[in-house]
């Protein structure tokens, strides 16, 4: 799967065209969760959309979902 593909079923799925790779970035996370995608493709998507400008929030850099407070 490509950018392209994932933003076509992105709009299938959500009925609306996604404003910021961002949101496409959460939705291709959300399908390999799913088993919706393989981990290649997964991989291949994170690597596309972060070059396209996709960022990982900071309160999850850390690998943890967990508050530090």
């Amino acid at each position: 799967m490509n950018v392209h593909e994932l933003k076509k079923k992105f709009q299938q799925l959500r009925d609306y065209t996604p404003e910021h790779v961002n949101e496409l970035l959460d939705f291709s996370k959300k399908a390999y969760i799913h088993n919706e995608i393989s981990i290649l493709d997964y991989r291949n998507l994170v690597r596309d959309l972060e070059a396209l400008g996709a960022v990982i929030p900071e309160s999850f850099r850390d690998g943890s979902l967990i508050s530090s407070n």
